[in-house]
């Protein structure tokens, strides 16, 4: 996770409670939680200019009550636990998951490893896409020499030789 001010990594994770359901998390490197811990009073600005929880809101649930239509599931409770409930929760919780996901991992966006034979994958069923066309053009012109060769290309493809 990086810290909310600067890109180092935080090592700090501060909630401060302002009364009932108004609180604020806090994820910040040493530097910054040093600064934060320090002007205590900016912190509480912060918290007395922050929406209410709305009247009819379940207590603990300072996003007004969002949940999902699928699940049920209400975002504090994601909050506490960690899991979401279904796929469709992340269409639902976008707008609270995103700052979330770029705090924890510097982006929203995947940018991880791949298989390293994907890439090899996607050619080869370009390619045995394009070698069916083929044959069947070849059969269709009743050329069995070049129909032949087809074949055993993708007989070749499908099975490759070890170590090939």
């Amino acid at each position: 996770m990086k810290c909310q001010r600067c890109p180092k990594p935080a090592t700090f994770h501060i909630t401060e409670v302002f009364g009932h359901a108004k609180y604020r998390d806090f994820h910040l490197c040493e530097e910054c939680a040093q600064r934060h811990l320090a002007n205590p009073d900016a912190s509480l600005k912060a918290a007395q200019t922050a929406t209410p929880p709305l009247p009819d809101a379940d207590l603990t649930d300072e996003f007004g009550g969002k949940h999902c239509p699928a699940c049920g599931l209400k975002f504090v409770e994601f909050r506490n636990s960690g899991r979401l409930g279904c796929p469709r929760d992340y269409d639902v919780f976008k707008d609270e998951l995103l700052p979330l996901l770029d705090n924890i991992h510097g982006d929203t966006k995947h940018a991880g490893k791949q298989p390293r034979l994907q890439p090899l994958r996607q050619a080869n069923a370009a390619e045995r896409e394009r070698l069916r066309g083929e044959l069947e053009s070849a059969i269709r012109k009743e050329a069995y020499e070049e129909a032949a060769r087809l074949r055993d290309r993708l007989r070749q493809l499908d099975d490759p030789a070890p170590g090939a």
